[in-house]
């Protein structure tokens, strides 16, 4: 099956996958009346009194910007605002599907930071939330930090989504295999927006007075270049300031080093990087968590080859598909319920462990619930809006 052309024909069909459907029908002069102008004037001055009618009055309480500039699209790289429409609109319907948000495509023509965080506070009014998506790192990172005083929740998917849905992995993953998270060592290969995020939430950065969340014991980050260490002079200002909470050890080489006695393995980067020998190296009972798309780092087959007792991929032909559809409809409905104005780190815990605990019994075949499973975005947002109004995550 050629899922590129039998999907080219799918869009061409319907020019697109998404449209606006009314929730009344206009069926008299009495109905236009109210609908629009005259009676229309009426929420208008209502909010324009009391803006936080908005929120009960209009489409804000239910919706969701789906924001890109194309530059970092799958695994497509920087394809550009117009060929970023598909996958938008894409997000758009998982958000509906799942979470019953109404999503919109917001695919800016510009990778000018400072235009780009413009034009989303400028919209703001409309939506109850930011979903920002496929933007390339660093200026991901920065992009979202400086929206998070607009009132409403920016949250970037390609970081903390990921991040959260593999963290919920792991907790089951660890479980499995007989170990506690604070005492794995993790090796992180891919440095860019999921790679930071991913070490972030597993070494609790943002949980530093906050004994709730237990980090793991040593995590290591790789990019192309091999180990990120305090001795490398080409890091970008995102990949340096990981040397605060990552690789404590200092080590240096390659990622094959890195894995040597390594707990975990976790791929965001590309595919084919590692073999069953890499493998051999890690632990015993190692868990695998190559999410390169459409190839993993290495194939569930190969590294249990090489002994490792747990492997997830981002592939839906393959158990414990690590996908960011178990985590972002879920806060996002979370957040809204709440009228939350950020997506906290509580929250993201929240989360984590919401998705983790959406299967009973896990096995190695089943750490986390198929991207399908329809409760898992229920169990998400009940705890994500406990967490928004109590603080507490678990």
């Amino acid at each position: 099956m050629d899922y590129l052309k039998e999907s080219i024909a799918l869009h061409e069909k319907y020019k697109g996958k998404i449209s606006v459907e009314s929730k009344m029908e206009i069926k008299d002069r009495h109905d236009l009346s109210l609908v629009y102008s005259p009676g229309v004037a009426g929420p208008c001055k209502a909010i324009a009194e009391n803006p936080e009618e908005v929120w009960n009055l209009t489409l804000k309480a239910n919706t969701v910007a789906v924001v890109t500039d194309g530059s970092a699209v799958l695994g497509l790289g920087n394809i550009g605002a117009k060929a970023s429409i598909p996958v938008m609109e894409g997000k758009a319907i998982l958000f509906k599907k799942f979470a019953g948000i109404d999503a919109f495509p917001i695919c800016i023509d510009s990778q000018d930071t400072d235009k780009i965080v413009e034009t989303v506070k400028l919209i703001a009014p409309v939506f109850g939330g930011i979903n920002l998506e496929d933007i390339s790192a660093p200026r991901s990172f920065e992009i979202e930090e400086r929206l998070q005083d607009i009132g409403i929740p920016v949250f970037h998917d390609d970081q903390h989504g990921t991040a959260i849905v593999v963290l919920a992995a792991l907790i089951n993953a660890s479980k499995i295999v007989g170990k506690k998270l604070v005492d794995i060592s993790v090796v992180i290969n891919g440095s860019g927006a999921a790679g930071i995020a991913i070490s972030k939430l597993l070494r609790c950065v943002d949980h530093s007075n906050n004994m709730a969340c237990i980090p793991v014991r040593e995590d290591v980050l790789c990019d192309r270049k091999g180990i990120i260490h305090k001795g490398r002079s080409d890091l970008n200002s995102s990949k340096a300031s990981v040397l605060s909470y990552s690789n404590p050890y200092n080590k240096s080489g390659t990622v094959q080093d890195a894995l040597k006695g390594a707990d975990v393995f976790i791929g965001v980067s590309s595919g084919g990087l590692l073999t069953a020998d890499d493998i051999s190296t890690m632990s015993k009972d190692a868990i695998v968590f190559a999410l390169a798309n459409p190839d993993p780092e290495i194939m569930p087959d190969e590294a249990k080859k090489g002994g490792a007792a747990i492997v997830g991929t981002g592939r839906s032909d393959l158990p414990n598909q690590v996908n960011n559809v178990l985590g972002f409809p879920g806060i996002f409905r979370g957040a809204l319920d709440a009228k939350a104005r950020s997506i906290t780190p509580e929250m993201k815990l929240a989360a984590a462990y919401a998705i983790a605990e959406s299967i009973d019994n896990p096995t190695p075949e089943k750490i986390i619930p198929p991207t399908l499973n329809m409760s898992v975005a229920k169990n998400v947002a009940k705890a994500v809006s406990k967490a928004a109004m109590t603080g507490v995550f678990h």
